[in-house]
């Protein structure tokens, strides 16, 4: 699975990106994950992801970032308050494969 993260600068994810591999890889899933700030959103949706995630520090932008993905037919998913720590991971993984089904 492909997973595209934006957040405000792109780094803020670097943490949870890191409890979403692990996570993972508990289960035995291989996941690409990148995290890009949002100006680079629009542009890199369209590079054949499985799934976009929007970080709470930009949810307020989520309805632009939700019209990009769909436009690139990728489904979007707003990431809980509660999964964006080093902790967690498992709700993290959840929203994901909830968010690939779609």
């Amino acid at each position: 699975m492909k997973i595209l993260f934006v957040c405000s600068g792109g780094m803020s994810s670097a943490i949870v990106v890191n409890a979403l591999k692990k996570e993972a890889a508990k289960e035995g899933l291989a996941l690409e994950v990148k995290a890009v700030g949002t100006q680079e959103f629009a542009q890199e949706v369209k590079n054949g992801w499985d799934l976009a995630m929007v970080a709470p520090q930009v949810r307020h932008i989520f309805d632009t970032f939700l019209a990009q993905a769909t436009e690139a037919s990728v489904p979007c998913e707003l990431i809980p308050p509660q999964a964006y720590n080093p902790l967690g991971g498992p709700t993290l993984l959840k929203v994901v494969k909830q968010g690939v089904q779609q």
